[in-house]
């Protein structure tokens, strides 16, 4: 996510190292810089123009900060004006209603929509502790209905049954009226979208907006349609009283150009961002932190919440023992940490959340290296997992055959788990742990101020 962009403005920051002071004249051509990363991200002109105009008037004789340089101070004006533009913070959804609060989805067709109603369902439920009902009110698409049905067994949300046949607003109806009835908390709405905007369309949905009177109506737009998006978003939110919006599929989007645009276009905060076809794939949008991810500075806090929330901790308390009395690190153990980073996103959702990474090269592990790493642990038998010693050449080919993995796979698995046993044992060594903590922590506070040299 915004990788393009990130690296564009990173580079184009680097011009600024070594500057004695900020000038008209010295920050000129970083701005152009900046000014063309902006427009190949899609940003709207009209943002591009405001946006670099503000960061050089306000870097133009700005105070160099104690224990920065020049540099480094441009780069906190430009990290100040993101946050600026993106709403400077995250508004919380309203659900200060008589029950049930009425959330409204609005969008185009394919923008998301009925998975974002499902990933903010399940939100609701995990988080909030809400009772949440989900109903679609889309009779245009096809399975539609029966799309929601599903994604809402799957986060534990009552579906309101709906049919083709029915009208909109009797549907609307009827499922408030049975909303109450169950005192469910939460009632979202699918609404049906268009391939493009049109008057009957933006009839249909104020009209549901009048019978229901929700308290929150979200525009789910899709990041990756850029400009468009935020175009969509003007159409809409002329047409309905939007309180936010929701960037799907911003996963998909290295250039970032909704996310820098829709806010300043709409005056509509922008209050989650949803990334990946899982349920659990959507998080308030904090702006701050996504301008630290756009500019390199990563988002360790991001990082940490999402751990805390879905990193099995019994099983990580289990190995932390295990490694503690110096029991053998094996492949069943690795497996259950490839698996602890798949629910965290993979390893792209990692490094896209770590300070430096957009300048770390391409080639390494990736997301499908994890996905056969697991493949071929699954394909062992129990006690070739506990003693991966055992495991001699002609037990690597039926792993390798049982997995539809190449013997050199089976081969580099058991070499990085080999180091991962390396790395184990001096962690389980007096004081490896808290030694190895402590240099994690040092680097994560260096981390924290880019420095950028030539």
């Amino acid at each position: 996510m915004f990788d393009s962009l990130s690296q564009r403005l990173t580079t184009a920051m680097r011009g600024m190292a070594g500057r004695a002071h900020l000038s008209e004249e010295n920050i000129q051509a970083t701005l152009r810089e900046v000014r063309l990363a902006l427009l190949d991200a899609d940003v709207a002109l009209e943002v591009v123009r405001s946006f670099t105009e503000e960061v050089r008037r306000k870097a133009i004789g700005q105070s160099i900060a104690v224990g920065l340089n020049p540099g480094e101070s441009f780069v906190k004006v430009v990290q100040e004006e993101l946050v600026t533009l993106m709403g400077e913070r995250n508004d919380a959804l309203n659900l200060a209603a008589s029950p049930p609060a009425v959330i409204l989805m609005a969008g185009l067709q394919g923008a998301g929509k009925t998975t974002t109603a499902a990933k903010l369902a399940r939100l609701l439920i995990e988080r909030k502790k809400k009772k949440v009902a989900l109903v679609s009110a889309d009779v245009y698409r096809p399975a539609a209905i029966e799309q929601l049905r599903t994604l809402g067994q799957e986060v534990h949300a009552r579906f309101i049954p709906s049919a083709v046949g029915q009208k909109p607003l009797d549907i609307a109806d009827a499922a408030l009226a049975d909303a109450k009835t169950r005192f469910d908390d939460v009632l979202i709405v699918d609404t049906a979208g268009r391939l493009a905007i049109d008057e009957e369309m933006m009839a249909e949905i104020a009209g549901l907006h009048r019978a229901l009177q929700p308290v929150e109506t979200l525009f789910v737009v899709d990041a990756m349609t850029g400009q468009d998006a935020a175009r969509a978003a003007r159409a809409f939110n002329e047409a309905l009283p939007l309180t936010g919006v929701v960037l799907a599929k911003a996963d998909g989007d290295a250039r970032g150009g909704a996310a820098l645009s829709v806010r300043a276009i709409t005056g509509k905060p922008i209050k989650f961002i949803g990334v990946g076809e899982r349920t659990d794939g959507l998080e308030p949008f904090h702006p701050d932190r996504i301008a630290s991810r756009i500019l390199g500075m990563g988002d360790v806090l991001s990082l940490i919440e999402e751990a805390e929330r879905k990193v099995d901790k019994q099983k990580a308390e289990r190995l932390a023992r295990k490694v503690a009395r110096g029991r053998r690190f094996d492949l069943e153990d690795f497996r259950d940490q490839l698996q602890q980073m798949a629910r965290m996103g993979g390893v792209g959702g990692m490094l896209d959340r770590l300070p430096g990474a957009n300048q770390l090269p391409q080639a390494g592990v990736d997301d499908g290296d994890l996905r056969r790493m697991e493949a071929v642990i699954n394909s062992m038998t129990p006690r070739e997992r506990r003693f991966p010693d055992t495991i001699d050449g002609s037990r690597k080919r039926r792993i390798s055959a049982g997995s539809g993995t190449r013997i050199q796979d089976v081969n580099r698995l058991l070499k990085q788990h080999r180091q991962m046993q390396k790395v184990m044992r001096k962690a389980s060594r007096r004081g490896g742990m808290d030694k190895m903590m402590r240099r994690l922590q040092a680097q994560g506070q260096v981390a924290q101020r880019p420095r950028f040299r030539r």
